[in-house]
């Protein structure tokens, strides 16, 4: 994939805004086998999502997913087996039916069509107004702007698919394991800066994406928030050489290896960036573009491999 198109993916990911922040809640309480669970799942704030009744209502059986983090949530809650067919972006887990032909980006009715689903996930409107008027039913999986939106989404699609204890259980062991993440690291007295890396000609993200989000409940900073300022750039705004070295991040992750054959030699062999602290101190971490990018259940390994980045730049 190159540069360019792994940006123009990267757009849904754009929001507005993150506010100030969101908390953790408490883990949602959940024991295998347990079916007395209750029918409404807390969120923060005071929000909820009621579960209907699926026992006297069609089971979703012919699910199409459009939504590479649709299609990570639907097999972490163990709607898997209802998934006929999934994006050619939907790359994991590695059971899911891709189907080379369904392009993720500029999505066919037709083409989605001919599998005859009982319900299609998108990742945006586009297509859902078509889809709806030749009878097939659509749950549009939105980008997340903080970390509820993912919870309440998991949950959203738990209920529509009739895995309400799988979604349950799966919004509780996120909970859970964030919220050891995020307690067990220990923050310097002066934040820590990062720099993530979105391709090679120095694309970045901003705190006002959901990834950048992510990073802040870490405690660090982000070096590319007064590169757009104005919100001109969507909260993906390309650096230059100059900005990168002036700003002198002291941790740089890397999300472009797999679009531009970037590694820690390639990045640290530029003009100048040797001097960089992040450099000098080896903190130079490569991500996987996926897990960046995606809102679903391996959300909790992105912040793993940020947490554990923090504790290294501590430790160091």
């Amino acid at each position: 994939m190159n540069s360019v198109k792994y940006l123009l993916l990267a757009l849904p990911f754009v929001v507005a805004s993150c506010g100030g922040g969101a908390e953790i809640g408490s883990p949602l309480t959940y024991q295998p086998g347990n079916s007395e669970l209750t029918t409404e799942s807390p969120l923060e704030g005071g929000a909820s999502v009621e579960f209907g009744d699926c026992v006297n209502r069609d089971v979703p059986q012919a699910i199409v997913s459009m939504s590479p983090t649709a299609t990570e949530m639907l097999f972490a809650m163990g709607a898997g087996e209802q998934v006929i067919a999934v994006d050619n972006y939907s790359y994991w887990p590695p059971e899911a039916p891709v189907v080379e032909d369904l392009a993720g980006w500029n999505p066919n009715v037709e083409a989605i069509a001919a599998f005859e689903p009982d319900l299609v996930i998108l990742s945006d409107s586009g297509i859902q107004q078509e889809l709806e008027l030749i009878g097939v039913e659509v749950y549009v999986a939105a980008a997340a702007v903080v970390l509820e939106d993912v919870f309440g989404q998991m949950l959203e699609i738990g209920e529509i698919t009739c895995q309400r204890v799988g979604a349950l259980a799966a919004v509780a062991d996120m909970r859970e394991t964030i919220a050891e993440l995020l307690n067990g690291i220990n923050l310097p007295e002066n934040p820590l800066t990062y720099y993530h890396e979105l391709d090679d000609t120095l694309y970045s993200i901003t705190s006002t994406t959901f990834v950048g989000h992510i990073y802040s409940l870490a405690g660090l900073v982000n070096i590319a928030d007064p590169a757009d300022k104005d919100g001109s750039s969507w909260g993906y705004p390309q650096l230059t050489q100059e900005f990168v070295l002036e700003a002198d991040p002291d941790i740089i992750f890397f999300a472009d290896a797999e679009c531009c054959g970037q590694s820690v030699e390639t990045i640290t062999s530029r003009p100048g960036w040797s001097e960089l602290k992040a450099v000098r101190n080896g903190n130079v971490i490569e991500m996987d573009n996926d897990v960046s990018s995606r809102w679903g259940p391996r959300l909790v390994d992105f912040l793993s491999t940020v947490s554990a980045a923090v504790s290294t730049v501590k430790a160091g």
